[in-house]
């Protein structure tokens, strides 16, 4: 069976490519996922989104997807709510070095026309009374960051992609690439093979192993991070609150519960997704000792997700450099979702060969290569 283009992952990056491709008139583009789409990160992320970035190119990505995001409904046909709620993000510095990067960060953001600000103590307490004024130092605060429902978000993108004639198969696992002359000829599952044009890796937590069936190295790695929920309550929290050096993420939902989630130390490598005992002690912890008020709440559940790594925590878009037709979308180191209309709309452009709308060289698997070019992105829970 040959398709012109092969998307490995229906997470809402592949699904974002799909739709930018079709939206282009690109024909005979299949979709292929292991689950059903948003069966892996996409559906276990918190969902956030935010523009408040150390780097500019995470900075200018994460703008031109909040813009989508804003009339994605209307862009999409979509005939339900993604549940766009953009209340901000209350970042909180809780050390003198943190306050000297979040003013860099800041003078940066507002350089991209990002409307973000610093805040003082007293002024980061008008927005969220219940911070426990000894946990920060002070914060920065992006008005327009915000929050979407990843469900639906990701089923706006597929139901527009089919109305533009893009093919899906779910439940079907990808096996090997049959590779001639530095090309990927076929793509061979558990159920069928198909030839293909163009190869695209864009599944997520199992990228590095797309790669190695084609010869491809990509240095990406995934790891569990873990999340839990609380009870629905009254409205306490209009923005998502974070702390990079407390080492959380906290956002009161539409329906009423907060999702919250951390970064473990020294989490082992691997596809593991389980939850842990010490992640739920050691959120408690920080909850209580930050938001004392949710710390009183009920937890409902709690769960894993995987997070796709990339030295720098910066995004993979870029074009393999050994073989001629495949092209990569991975390394989101745990913001693929916020980034995914900007990931989309890039690789349609460097499929086709169109010019970009932002530079990519900072983003293409090159940068590996000579270790002084990386610059690390520093504001990742």
């Amino acid at each position: 069976m040959k398709q012109h283009v092969v998307i490995v992952g229906a997470g809402i990056s592949g699904v974002s490519i799909a739709y930018h491709l079709a939206q282009k008139g690109v024909k005979d583009i299949l979709v292929i996922d292991q689950g059903y789409f948003t069966n892996g990160a996409t559906g276990r992320c918190g969902a956030g989104i935010r523009q408040q970035w150390a780097t500019k190119m995470n900075c200018s990505m994460a703008k031109k997807s909040m813009e989508f995001f804003e009339t994605a409904e209307k862009t999409l046909e979509y005939n339900d709510s993604i549940e766009l709620k953009q209340e901000g993000y209350l970042i909180l510095a809780t050390t003198k070095e943190e306050e000297d990067q979040f003013r860099r960060n800041v003078k940066l953001q507002n350089e991209l026309d990002i409307p973000s600000k610093v805040l003082t103590k007293a002024e980061a307490l008008e927005i969220v009374p219940h911070l426990n004024p000894d946990a920060f130092l002070s914060a920065t605060f992006c008005h327009t960051d915000g929050h979407l429902n990843p469900f639906k978000m990701t089923e706006a993108f597929y139901k527009a992609s089919i109305k533009l004639g893009v093919k899906y198969k779910f439940f079907e696992e990808v096996k090997d690439l049959i590779v001639e002359h530095n090309h990927v000829k076929k793509v061979v599952t558990n159920k069928e093979i198909y030839e293909t044009d163009i190869l695209i890796n864009a599944a997520g937590g199992y990228a590095k192993e797309i790669g190695q069936l084609a010869g491809v190295d990509i240095p990406v790695y995934s790891e569990n991070h873990e999340i839990l929920a609380t009870e629905p309550v009254e409205k306490l929290q209009g923005p998502m609150v974070m702390s990079f050096s407390k080492n959380i993420y906290c956002q009161q939902v539409p329906h009423g519960a907060f999702l919250m989630g951390r970064t473990t130390p020294n989490q082992e490598k691997g596809h593991d997704v389980s939850s842990s005992w010490q992640f739920l002690d050691e959120m408690s912890q920080t909850v209580c000792d930050i938001m004392p008020l949710v710390g009183k709440l009920n937890i409902v559940r709690q769960w894993g997700g995987s997070y796709n790594m990339s030295p720098d925590h910066q995004p993979i878009i870029s074009k393999a450099i050994e073989i001629d037709n495949f092209y990569m979308a991975c390394g989101f180191s745990g913001h693929g979702f916020m980034l995914a209309p900007m990931t989309g709309l890039l690789i349609s452009e460097l499929v086709l060969g169109q010019k970009l709308s932002m530079d990519l060289e900072d983003l293409s698997i090159k940068r590996f290569k000579n270790k002084e070019d990386i610059h690390i992105e520093k504001s990742v829970v």
